[in-house]
């Protein structure tokens, strides 16, 4: 109701009836629930879990992709004196793992 407005505006995620739902709850919510159905709500709840662990898992993908490659750079030339990869064999594994990271976080 009207006097929601405030909860709505302070919670992190403040969600609204569509239908039943009064028009100043509607401008406060940061969700609207077009159809005031819970299973809505359960659906939209899941599916933002679901994103969230796939950001999660894509960030561990890329920080443990880079942090490898950076190691074997390091120790390449501290123990060879050169490097085991030039720049463009680094650039070239940046993109294929960008790439595919951003492609599994995309679907």
């Amino acid at each position: 109701g009207t006097n929601d407005a405030p909860a709505l505006k302070e919670s992190d995620v403040g969600l609204a009836m569509g239908i039943a739902g009064t028009e100043v709850a509607k401008e406060a919510a940061d969700i609207v629930i077009m159809d005031d159905n819970f299973s809505s709500i359960v659906k939209s709840v899941l599916w933002g879990r679901s994103v969230f662990a796939n950001i999660r898992k894509f960030l561990q993908f890329q920080l443990t992709v880079n942090f490898v490659a950076l190691v074997t750079a390091f120790v390449g030339a501290v123990v060879g004196g050169h490097e085991p990869l030039n720049v463009l064999q680094l650039l070239w594994v940046n993109l294929i793992m960008d790439t595919m990271g951003a492609l599994a976080l995309a679907t």
